[in-house]
Order: C-alpha cells, then sequence, then structure tokens
C-alpha cells in the first residue's frame, strides 16, 4: 500500500467556494432561529469545533453581535467505540447554559450518524436546549441511525472507502473540501 499523495483526493469545494457555503449556512442558520442572541453553536472535535469557531464569527458579521460558541465531545456516549477505537477525549466546553437556548451542532461532515447521536445524548447531560439543530458542512452518506442535518452545505455521495477532509487555513495553511480515496492498490 502506498503512502497517500495531492493525487489522491479531489476538490470538492475550494477556498472560495468554501466561503460562499459558509455564508449560506449562516444565513440559513439566522433565518431559522427566533433570536439570534440565544443560540449557541457547539462544535463536535474535531473539526466541527474549527468549523463552529469560523461559523461564529460569520454568524457576528451577520448579526452584529457575538454569538455564544462551544464544543461538546462525545466520546463517553459512542456505542461503537470498538470499531472506530478510542482516541484521546476533548474537553467539553460551553460558554454558558443550554438551557432555554436553541442549539447548533456543528459537524464538518455526517456519516452513519453515530457521532451526532452520540453528541445528542452528551448535550442532555448538560441541560434541556429550547431547541436542537444540526449543521454538517458535508453529508456523505451511508447512514446508520435516522439523523439529517438541519443545515447542509454539500451533499457528495461517497464509498465507504473514501473519506471526506475539511481543511481551513487557521490550522491546515490552506482551506478547501476534499475526497480523499482511503485504500489505495500498487
Amino acid at each position: 500500500m502506498s503512502a497517500p499523495s495531492e493525487d489522491d483526493r479531489i476538490e470538492i469545494l475550494s477556498d472560495r467556494e468554501l466561503g460562499r457555503t459558509l455564508v449560506r449556512l449562516a444565513t440559513q442558520v439566522l433565518e431559522t432561529v427566533d433570536d439570534s442572541r440565544n443560540l449557541m453553536l457547539l462544535g463536535i472535535p474535531t473539526r466541527g469545533v474549527q468549523l463552529s469557531r469560523v461559523l461564529a464569527l460569520e454568524l457576528e458579521r451577520l448579526s452584529g453581535h457575538a454569538i455564544a460558541q462551544g464544543s461538546i465531545d462525545p466520546t463517553f456516549h459512542r456505542d461503537d467505540l470498538e470499531r472506530i477505537g478510542t482516541r484521546l477525549p476533548q474537553l467539553t466546553t460551553l460558554p454558558n447554559s443550554v438551557e432555554e437556548r436553541q442549539v447548533v451542532l456543528v459537524d464538518d461532515v455526517i456519516f452513519t450518524g453515530r457521532t451526532v447521536r452520540a453528541a445528542l445524548e452528551a448535550l442532555q447531560s448538560w441541560g434541556r436546549a429550547q431547541r436542537v439543530m444540526l449543521l454538517a458542512l458535508v453529508d456523505r452518506g451511508h447512514r446508520e441511525l435516522p439523523i439529517q442535518p438541519d443545515f447542509c452545505g454539500r451533499v457528495v455521495p461517497t464509498r465507504r472507502s473514501e473519506s471526506i477532509e475539511l481543511r481551513l487555513r487557521d490550522v491546515d495553511g490552506e482551506e478547501g473540501v476534499f475526497l480523499k480515496r482511503l485504500n489505495q492498490r500498487e
């Protein structure tokens, strides 16, 4: 098996297209909520956390005020740890109580739905939100649970032998969304 190269990935969204998609998603969120001051974004590790920070800045630009933003780690609520393996848990950071908030869970890619299910369970342990919505930058299909995003940047049908990778300039030095082939033949 050879190491993946730049040729093993296909650009799904360029940096410019990603920017437009994020503006569209932020606008859709603002159109959906009753009061944007009651809004809280919670990123799901790992890339959902960085994505929620970017979205919070865009929402602040559009609304004229800061948007509560944090993260929620679903690691200990997963039902598939034996299949996906364990990773170091990330810190759950809530900017304030979720009680009576309109919470948007933010994830970069929705796949089987199991991470989102675990995030919903983790969120319940912190209180009862007024409403919980899901924003996924990319929906790649292969759902195992009946979970669908309320806001979706792009639907990209994939094979199970492929993955979707969000790259952000602040973290990766480049920006865009890429399809990567996991199983390379020599």
